[in-house]
């Protein structure tokens, strides 16, 4: 899987803020069994209690994930090791694959990956915790981030759009299934095995807390991206 997609996926999914949450996560921070990753956030570090935040490993997310994971070599640490040098311009990736794939860029590009993550989850879960799981207050989300969408005016409005839904989710599927076919039922032998291996040692995402990652005896991390 290219880098990009596995970036794409963590703004759009994780509601990840780019680059800077990307380039800051771990294979540690993924608690497979747990279904969570502990995010740190380095523009909210000088904030107390706001240095990290826990993430579900959301459905949609997953099979990004584990397909990178099963790639990975031991002994790597970070999930995302392309486009780390301080010259790269991620906006400018995301506006190539956008232009090539003939669509046009929408404003704010990783923001309103964010925004729009943010909407969806907060139309099925109570806001303080979605605003917990993207790193925002009440007041920002509200501003900034939640958004009145086509979807709203039809639905208080009464107005079937099924037709247009199945062609979107059709389309939406056939773009899916390279990814997720890859794991059809379950976990593979290959994913269960290098998470048994990785997590012999304790997750900075378990139990106890937010304590520093400790090195694994055996020196295994995975290799990211």
């Amino acid at each position: 899987m290219p880098a990009p997609w596995l970036i794409f996926a963590l703004s759009r999914y994780g509601g990840l803020r780019c680059p800077s949450e990307h380039l800051a996560l771990t294979w540690q921070d993924v608690d497979w069994e747990r279904g969570r990753m502990l995010v740190r956030s380095p523009k909210t570090a000088h904030h107390e209690g706001h240095e990290s935040r826990l993430v579900p490993s959301f459905p949609e997310l997953l099979p990004y994930l584990r397909e990178v994971f099963e790639r990975a070599e031991s002994g790597t640490q970070y999930v995302i090791t392309r486009y780390r040098q301080a010259n790269c311009n991620l906006r400018t990736q995301l506006q190539r694959i956008i232009a090539k794939a003939g669509l046009k860029a929408w404003p704010k590009l990783f923001q309103n990956l964010r925004s729009t993550r943010q909407t969806e989850l907060t139309e099925r879960w109570p806001e303080h915790v979605v605003c917990a799981w993207i790193g925002n207050s009440k007041a920002v989300a509200r501003e900034h981030y939640l958004q009145v969408t086509d979807e709203h005016f039809e639905q208080a409005a009464g107005i079937s759009n099924a037709n247009g839904k199945a062609a979107q989710n059709a389309a939406q599927q056939m773009h899916a299934e390279p990814c997720v076919a890859s794991h059809p039922v379950g976990e593979s032998a290959k994913f269960k095995q290098k998470r048994d291996l990785a997590t012999q040692c304790d997750s900075p995402v378990g139990r106890g807390g937010f304590e520093p990652p400790q090195a694994c005896a055996n020196g295994f991390t995975a290799r990211p991206l």
